[in-house]
């Protein structure tokens, strides 16, 4: 245990800036709130300028990127500096003081090295699988089989052995560990996603966000090449071609395609139907989504996404907005009858079936209590805070 009488975790994140990263930030305040003391590292983003910061008593250092675009080039030149930049804040954090867990967060499965550094410093390493890196690689147009795809699945396997505890996001997640990592089942503790009651809530809906409309769509989440964000545009298009001039559209997030979308919604002339927000404040995703009829989880299906637990669809079901959905393996296990699903990959479906919620008010209100009922049930935070909690035990006593 550390010198100071209270352990010490450091989290590693490259995804997402903190405290926008919602998983990573439920796990810190979970920590803190069980007694250690944590620090997390993570990009620079919107909202997220500060070098160094400490919020809500979690010690917070932060490096720029050059880019987080999509591609190849793109993705080398983002690694070459968030490697070697969360290294050095991690020695700077360190300072001598040991860290009882380091605690990496993927993408990228490049931080290992520094597990295995802090190995030798006295700490033990917790690898925090958010994404299947080679299936989102494939997912984005990459090679199945090809030069990077191995080379993404030796660094995922050499994670794993590092690892001292595994922490997957759902339980097809622990079986790649089992299976493609061989490892030992003792070593995976299941901590799925679930959204902060107290960031995430109904509040009074505001009517104006419709713009005079009779409804309004939303879509919530990152703005990547394999979210299927351009097929909630399509939907979009579907939909106002059916009900012109009826039905108001929000997309909150940010991400490397946000420009794009914006792009295609002027090319197929919906400027005046569906706005992308980028990054909005909490209370502003509350709002719109107190007011929203009918959200979209537009995820097609892929190698990746078919693993997937989609944190999107998790936030609506608790504010209690029923969801559409491409048919997908995870989708259906966590949102089970809170969702009408779709034929994967085709608009055209997703635009019928929010059609069709929007047109029986009684079967949105019974789809909504399902998601409620859910995500404040056997999908709460509270039983993966046990499983956080106890993985951290079982890694600190390595």
């Amino acid at each position: 245990m550390s010198t100071s009488g209270r352990r010490r975790a450091l989290i590693l994140v490259e995804d997402l800036p903190v405290p926008f990263d919602r998983r990573v930030w439920t796990e810190a305040k979970t920590l803190r709130d069980a007694g250690w003391t944590v620090t997390v590292i993570s990009p620079k983003g919107g909202g997220a300028r500060r070098w160094h910061e400490r919020i809500e008593g979690i010690e917070v250092f932060r490096y720029p990127l050059p880019t987080t675009a999509a591609g190849f080039v793109n993705h080398v030149a983002e690694y070459a500096v968030a490697i070697p930049a969360t290294l050095i804040l991690a020695l700077l954090a360190w300072r001598g003081r040991r860290f009882d867990i380091v605690h990496a967060c993927n993408p990228p499965d490049f931080l290992f090295p520094i597990g295995w550094l802090f190995k030798r410093l006295g700490a033990a390493f917790v690898f925090d699988q958010h994404d299947l890196s080679p299936e989102v690689y494939v997912a984005q147009g990459g090679r199945r089989g090809g030069l990077v795809h191995r080379v993404l699945l030796w660094c995922e396997r050499r994670t794993y052995r590092t690892a001292d505890v595994i922490i997957a996001t759902n339980e097809t997640y622990r079986r790649f560990a089992l299976e493609r990592g061989g490892v030992d089942p003792q070593r995976v503790f299941v901590v799925r996603s679930s959204p902060d009651p107290a960031r995430i809530h109904r509040v009074e809906p505001d009517p104006s966000l419709r713009d005079g409309r009779a409804h309004l769509v939303a879509y919530l989440g990152t703005m990547g090449p394999q979210d299927g964000v351009d097929l909630f545009v399509e939907a979009a298009r579907h939909i106002t071609a059916a009900r012109p001039g009826t039905i108001r559209f929000f997309a909150m997030g940010g991400g490397p395609m946000l420009e794009a979308l914006r792009e295609q919604v002027r090319r197929d002339g919906l400027d005046a139907d569906v706005t992308f927000t980028g990054r909005v404040p909490d209370e502003f995703v509350r709002r719109v989504l107190s007011t929203t009829d009918v959200a979209i989880s537009p995820d097609p299906a892929n190698d990746f996404n078919e693993h997937c637990t989609m944190n999107k669809t998790l936030e609506y079901m608790a504010v209690g907005v029923p969801v559409v959905a491409f048919d997908l393996a995870e989708t259906r296990i966590s949102a089970a009858d809170a969702a009408a699903y779709a034929t994967p990959n085709d608009p055209s479906q997703l635009a019928a079936l929010t059609i069709e919620l929007l047109d029986d008010p009684g079967r949105r209100a019974r789809m909504g209590q399902v998601g409620r009922e859910r995500v404040s049930g056997a999908l709460s935070w509270q039983h993966s805070a046990r499983n956080l909690l106890a993985a951290y035990e079982a890694a600190a006593s390595e």
